[in-house]
């Protein structure tokens, strides 16, 4: 079996749903569930026995170490994180302590577990670190795009946070010879999307009549990946990935945001016309751009495909449609996960930033 952390969040989510789809073996899924995770993107599974749910931290010492001694997974996939940059930004702290000290508790956790494997179950386990390419800063308009070796330059608490977990975890392999496995992906989108991200947020929000705000002049780039392309690439990585190494896991998609929001608007026309029969594109706002923003992203992921065989099977037009259509097929999960503290939490983070 093997051990998922943060499996009721996004990416988490779609990769538990995929993985045992996939046939694969039973996961033990530990989750904190705070505000991004939502025991309902896991509701399919209710009753199949191959999926055990732990409510609990990694930053947990006593209880990922019970886990591990329970149920002895041959391998760990770590998406637990705090993962939004304008959360970051408002309250760093739990930033710090889920993505660096959780990080370290769980390393010295897997570290005391590994060490006392023997044979080959010591040889064949991995520690598989999901990251993100906020680590590596901001692009130029026409510098190449990030490969495995370019220099680390947060420039958010949250992508600094996430540069010291990556640091610790290639520590722990350094050091202590933990057999670590490291992706840094792209922007990822699909189902189960917490709607306080770009294109959820532009699809719910459109929906209910409201502004679509979109900061600055909307010219951010940023590579897409449809999430289950990235769960594809992880399962790759984890049966190939050479311990030690870096993978980048990217969509080929660089868009600026604008034309994300653009391309979200026509086919909501097309799916779900406006009773007015106006455009969702009227609906568009701008505001004022979050501090610190990085202008362009872009993943080289040639490094993957070249070592482990692995590209992305969707575009992004065939990704995004049916991103669109999976929100206008489950509103009650949307309508689940819009709560109070959501709400709170958009006016907080919108309110009075109209240009």
């Amino acid at each position: 079996m093997i051990l998922v952390t943060g499996g009721a969040g996004f990416i988490g989510a779609n990769f538990v749903l995929d993985w045992l789809e996939q046939g694969g073996e039973t996961v033990i899924n530990l989750d904190a569930l705070t505000y991004a995770g939502n025991r309902r993107n896991l509701a399919s599974l209710a009753g199949d026995e191959r999926h055990i749910f732990v409510h609990g931290d990694i930053g947990d010492f006593a209880l990922v170490s019970d886990l591990l001694a329970r149920y002895r997974p041959r391998a760990i996939v770590n998406f637990a994180a705090e993962s939004h940059v304008d959360r970051s930004i408002h309250g760093p702290e739990d930033f710090i302590q889920t993505n660096i000290v959780g990080t370290f508790r769980m390393l010295e956790a897997v570290r005391a577990y590994w060490h006392n494997l023997q044979d080959d179950a010591k040889q064949n386990f991995r520690f598989l670190h999901v990251s993100t390419d906020e680590v590596y800063g901001s692009l130029g308009k026409d510098a190449p795009a990030f490969t495995e070796t370019h220099r680390y330059e947060p420039n958010s608490p949250y992508s600094a946070s996430k540069a010291a977990s990556d640091h610790l975890v290639r520590a722990y392999h350094h050091t202590y010879g933990v057999p670590v496995l490291t992706t840094n992906c792209s922007n990822n989108y699909g189902p189960y999307h917490f709607p306080e991200k770009l294109i959820p947020l532009m699809i719910v929000n459109a929906l209910a009549g409201k502004s679509l705000p979109v900061y600055g002049d909307g010219q951010q780039v940023r590579d897409w990946l449809y999430v289950k392309d990235h769960c594809s690439a992880i399962r790759r990585v984890l049966e190939a990935g050479k311990p030690g190494e870096i993978y980048n896991v990217g969509g080929w998609n660089e868009k600026p945001n604008i034309d994300i929001v653009h391309t979200v608007c026509a086919l909501l026309d097309e799916l779900c016309a406006r009773s007015d029969n106006k455009s969702y594109r009227e609906q568009i706002t701008y505001v004022t751009d979050r501090p610190g923003h990085d202008r362009r992203y872009a993943i080289d992921a040639g490094k993957i495909e070249r070592e482990l065989g692995w590209k992305p099977a969707e575009t992004f037009d065939s990704g995004i449609r049916k991103t669109v259509q999976w929100y206008l097929q489950n509103r009650e999960w949307v309508a689940d996960v819009q709560s109070g503290s959501y709400r709170e939490w958009v006016e907080k983070n919108y309110t009075g930033r109209a240009l």
